[in-house]
């Protein structure tokens, strides 16, 4: 019998989201403006992407006064990590299904350096 494929998250999938949760994965936390600027997208499109992250319980958010401002400080949740673990081994089983020997750029064999 074949091991059932890990669980491919729609949540986590959107490329902004999956961006989001990778860059969470290597660290504790991360402040919102640091994230926003890493995903390159503005406030509110940071803030629903966050919003459907926190929904679907795998981000948690922390607000903190800091120098004056408040600020907030977002973490992936045990359940976000492992959610997040579980996509990206998704990705890979598929990424490995993938034919080994594809022709590089402009169709040539780039291991073997022949043209077609």
């Amino acid at each position: 019998m074949t091991e059932p494929a890990p669980p491919f998250d729609p949540v986590i999938h959107a490329p902004g989201r999956l961006q989001i949760c990778a860059i969470l994965s290597s660290v504790d936390s991360a402040e919102f403006a640091m994230l926003r600027e890493a995903v390159k997208v503005s406030d509110s499109v940071m803030s629903k992407h966050l919003k459907q992250l926190e929904e679907a319980g795998h981000v948690a958010l922390t607000k903190a006064t800091e120098g004056g401002r408040q600020r907030t400080w977002i973490a992936l949740t045990p359940s976000g990590r492992k959610a997040f673990a579980a996509h990206v081994a998704e990705l890979q089983r598929l990424a490995a299904m993938t034919a080994p020997d594809l022709p590089g750029p402009g169709g040539r064999d780039d291991k073997a350096g022949n043209s077609p």
